[in-house]
């Protein structure tokens, strides 16, 4: 199993993978797979709670699938996602709320939608032994301050902002940055600029690693962003296994004689 140590090595290496996962079924496979990162993301407020933002994902939804996670995955480091609101407001709550990621479910970092606020944060978090990475560009926990979700650093004043954020948080003993949907030239800019790796999501291909929703990336969700890739199409197999279920019950194929056990020694009971 990669430590936060052998991931922050890979920067300028071998690339690191990176896939979310929220159930344990999926993170098995995931893991099998040889993926060096598992994201417990606040993503799952959308991938699996049906929410249409982040927003209302709570620290006990992240905790319940991180514990799920962690129990089927034996060989990729997994990280604990902080939802909207767990930390950045008070420093002992945030820390608490991180901390049990780790104490009572066990990851073994958690990410933060990074800002201003966070650099202290992250440096006290690593003091206390609790791994973070940190999370640039693209923001989606601050889609009510966007007005939805749009590229990021795409002005020099902006472009600037994101470089020295992630100066800022590497400082402050961060082991790997998340830039998403941002300029590539930016996310090679800050890629060059940083000792630790940097994992992107709509930031070319020049950054350190790559992360995907693991539902964009194995074709189940029904719409996925411009910047991800499909590499499957699981959602028109379910479709078509839950179809053939349907019709092999309508019409008594299923089931069958090979699905059912006859007790010989039952007497019939009226």
């Amino acid at each position: 199993m990669p430590t936060v140590r052998d991931i922050r090595a890979q920067a300028g290496d071998e690339p690191i993978t990176m896939l979310t996962a929220y159930d344990a079924p999926t993170a098995e496979i995931v893991d099998e797979a040889g993926v060096d990162v598992v994201l417990v993301g606040d993503s799952l407020g959308n991938a699996s709670l049906g929410y249409e933002t982040t927003l209302p994902v709570t620290v006990d939804d992240v905790a319940r699938h991180v514990g799920a996670v962690v129990r089927a995955t034996d060989d990729a480091l997994v990280v604990a996602d902080m939802p909207f609101l767990s930390f950045g407001v008070d420093e002992a709550d945030s820390i608490e709320n991180a901390g049990r990621m780790l104490k009572e479910e066990g990851a073994q970092a958690v990410k933060l939608e990074t800002g201003p606020h966070t650099v202290s944060l992250t440096e006290r978090m690593v003091q206390l032994g609790i791994p973070v990475m940190a999370h640039l560009g693209l923001t989606p926990q601050h889609v009510n301050q966007y007005g939805g979700y749009p590229r990021q650093g795409t002005d020099q004043d902006g472009a600037e902002r994101i470089l020295d954020l992630a100066r800022a948080h590497e400082d402050a003993g961060a082991f790997a940055l998340v830039l998403e949907h941002v300029p590539s030239n930016l996310a090679a800019d800050v890629t060059d600029a940083l000792e630790i790796p940097t994992i992107g999501i709509g930031a070319g291909p020049d950054c350190d690693g790559q992360v995907l929703v693991v539902d964009d990336a194995v074709g189940l969700s029904s719409w996925s962003p411009s910047f991800s890739k499909q590499f499957g199409s699981v959602r028109e197999e379910m479709s078509s296994a839950v179809e053939e279920y349907v019709s092999a019950v309508e019409s008594g194929e299923f089931p069958g004689e090979e699905h059912s056990h006859e007790e010989g020694d039952l007497e019939d009971v009226y």
